[in-house]
């Protein structure tokens, strides 16, 4: 499929999106909006594969076998290798058609069976290894919330027409070279985000950030046992990163927020991850760690900036193996170094971990300080410094950093120091500013070949760190100061005289006139060479 008819198809659910801009706040479409973009998935996917467990028999339609021994066998076998169920009636299109089949009448009701369709789903996976994956998934599409209509009928017939335009739409799940429907649900999933305000951080990576992220920690790698992230939003990160290697193994992540933990499974299983292959937990992190016994190859994370945590009001938190050997615990009020431990705990020996960090995290001290100063001084993990752009981040202008860290560094005696923030190295869009692909590509080659480049990066030892109190300001070890042309004070000087021998002629000019109209002039004749 080329990029043109893949941008086509995201225009075009965008387009559906936008049916419901206006009538519900943006929050709430879109929830349901990539709810039901999910449902016509999962019923396509459950033709496809029904259809080919049907080549041998003598109804090779799914959607007209009504066989009971049959259809309990495609059953079976779907929930094994799907991980749900759709009986040929529960089917997207089956729906869609009944919904549009008469708009004047109430023949085209459909929001009851909707619903009974969508706790089907969840419910074919009971006592089954997806059981976890699917729970609760469609929570969120509330099909009788005011939100989305005040009475029964305004609500019915905003879905049906929903339907009726995702019914025209070809997913093509056929074309297994391209996985045109999750490139089209996470240009979706950023295009609320660039609407949602300060919310959009907690489900949202800028897909350029993401591809930072994600080409640093497979560095060197071609296959990937294992990829973390534990405030992983949307799941855009993780998948991100399956996209730079040719396999990843597993994933796993953890998102406190109820309504993106079911967003990210969703977009796991559209990007068609198997349910064996993802562990998304709904859970505080720092709180109730879902994965603290495992150890990951790739880390990587953008967690809520500057957060508030427990902290010091957990007594927990001081004996906790992942903050207790840095002598302090992050601020209450600032859990960044909070989240950098958690993960540093989590890294497996062989693995790299990179996170997007608000910069005061670079040279803040009290128990800041004291943590950064161990992770450098006593551990020697910090590998790369990655100063961004202000104002790359949907719902916030502070500017921002990725730190890189190695429990086994190759070159352990030095940190790359990269100052990407300037002019030079972003475009602005709109009320954002945005990395290029010649940007990213010019931070990843200047990390990856560890270059000083002046101006833009620079190699600093750990002696000159230390020497610098372990403060990481990027100004301290990046000079970007431009001088400023020398000026020639003699030229200014006959430049001013020029100036000044015009306006006296200027002067004289005026004063005539005013002279031959009998007025006053609007200034000290005497003054002015008269």
């Amino acid at each position: 499929m080329s990029e043109d008819q893949k941008r086509i198809l995201e225009y075009k659910l965008w387009g559906i999106a936008n049916l419901l801009r206006g009538k519900i706040s943006a929050d709430d479409y879109r929830d349901y909006i990539l709810g039901f973009i999910f449902f016509k998935y999962l019923s396509e996917k459950q033709l496809m594969y029904a259809n080919e467990l049907l080549e041998e028999e003598d109804e090779k339609d799914y959607t007209k076998v009504t066989d009971k021994e049959t259809l309990e066998a495609i059953e079976e076998e779907s929930v094994l290798k799907l991980g749900y169920y759709l009986k040929p009636t529960e089917l997207f299109s089956v729906l869609a058609a009944k919904g549009g089949a008469n708009t004047e009448s109430e023949d085209n009701y459909i929001l009851e069976e909707l619903e009974a369709v969508m706790n089907h789903i969840e419910q074919s996976t009971q006592n089954r290894g997806s059981e976890e994956d699917f729970n609760a998934l469609f929570e969120d599409i509330d099909l009788h919330s005011t939100k989305l209509g005040r009475t029964v009928k305004v609500r019915n017939q905003i879905i049906v027409e929903i339907f009726k335009y995702l019914g025209e739409i070809d997913f093509k799940l056929n074309d297994i070279e391209s996985d045109v429907l999750g490139d089209a649900y996470e240009y979706l999933i950023g295009k609320f985000a660039a609407g949602a305000g300060k919310s959009a951080g907690e489900f949202y990576t800028p897909q350029q950030v993401s591809k930072i992220l994600a080409k640093i920690v497979t560095t060197g790698k071609t296959k990937l046992k294992s990829v973390y992230d534990p405030t992983c939003g949307s799941g855009s990160l993780l998948l991100r990163v399956a996209r730079e290697v040719e396999d990843v193994a597993e994933f796993y992540g953890q998102e406190l927020n109820r309504t993106t933990y079911n967003l990210a499974r969703m977009n796991m299983i559209l990007h068609d991850v198997h349910y064996d292959n993802f562990d998304i937990k709904h859970e505080d992190t720092l709180e109730n760690p879902q994965h603290s016994d495992l150890r990951f190859e790739a880390v990587v994370a953008n967690p809520p900036f500057s957060a508030h945590w427990k902290g010091n009001k957990n007594p927990l938190n001081s004996h906790d193996e992942r903050f207790s050997q840095y002598g302090k615990l992050a601020p209450n009020t600032k859990a960044d170094y909070a989240f950098v431990t958690h993960m540093i705990h989590q890294l497996a020996d062989n693995g790299t971990m990179a996170t997007v960090l608000p910069h005061g995290v670079l040279f803040r001290g009290a128990g800041e300080g004291v943590i950064r100063k161990y992770l450098i001084e006593k551990l020697n993990y910090l590998d790369a410094v990655i100063g961004l752009p202000a104002n790359i981040f949907y719902g916030t202008s502070i500017p921002t950093c990725i730190m890189v860290f190695k429990k086994c560094r190759e070159q352990d005696d030095n940190v790359v120091f990269i100052d990407a923030s300037g002019e030079d190295n972003f475009i602005k869009v709109g009320n954002q500013n945005e990395l290029r692909d010649i940007d990213v590509d010019k931070i990843i080659n200047t990390y990856q070949k560890r270059i000083a480049i002046e101006k833009y990066s620079h190699i600093a030892s750990l002696e000159e760190i230390a020497e610098n109190d372990f403060n990481l300001n990027i100004p301290r070890y990046v000079d970007t100061f431009e001088e400023e042309e020398p000026i020639d004070l003699d030229q200014v000087a006959k430049e001013l005289n020029e100036v000044e021998a015009e306006m006296i002629t200027i002067d004289q000019e005026i004063l005539g006139f005013c002279n031959e109209l009998g007025i006053v002039a609007p200034f000290n004749s005497e003054n002015h060479g008269a």
